[in-house]
């Protein structure tokens, strides 16, 4: 009895696209808090803080994407932001508002923005369900709208157990 055994996974022409490849790498990413350059973690004292400005190495954040942040419970002037903003821009790939959290998913979501569809359409089409790395909802959300205008179907999981998310009529 010869059986040639068949991986009708493999031929079914079913593209895998894992999400995880657009997370960037975590040293890639920093944060930059301003509460320690606060007086007693709660004030902007302008004098004291534009001297940290000018004096902070700011080379360090070379070629990463930065979430600037304040986790004081704090008033901040919208110009002191707008300070480290300006003195991280000659050095940050990317100056972001917001915690590292949202810096990720603002930076996932880019990237699904600037996939080309041209090598899905009319193809069977599986989002990578479990992985290594966390992804945000926001992300499954936004490949489901990148991609469900096109394919012919768009499925959750692994090529061997799938849930049906869209399938053309």
């Amino acid at each position: 009895m010869d059986s040639i055994i068949v991986n009708k996974v493999a031929d079914s022409g079913i593209i895998t696209l894992n999400l995880e490849q657009y997370i960037p790498s975590a040293d890639l990413i920093a944060t930059f808090d301003l509460k320690p350059f606060l007086f007693k973690e709660m004030i902007v004292k302008e004098k004291d803080f534009r001297q940290f400005v000018t004096e902070h190495d700011w080379q360090q954040y070379e070629g990463k994407h930065v979430a600037v942040v304040c986790t004081a419970d704090a008033i901040i002037p919208m110009w002191a932001y707008m300070l480290v903003a300006s003195s991280l821009h000659p050095f940050a790939n990317n100056v972001y508002f917001g915690t590292e959290d949202a810096l990720l998913q603002h930076l996932i979501l880019k990237s699904i923005e600037e996939i080309s569809v041209e090598e899905y359409i009319d193809k069977r089409v599986v989002i990578k369900g479990c992985g290594d790395r966390s992804l945000p909802e926001a992300a499954f959300v936004a490949i489901t709208q990148k991609l469900r205008p096109v394919v012919k179907s768009l499925m959750y999981g692994e090529p061997c157990s799938t849930v049906p998310v869209f399938k053309r009529k």
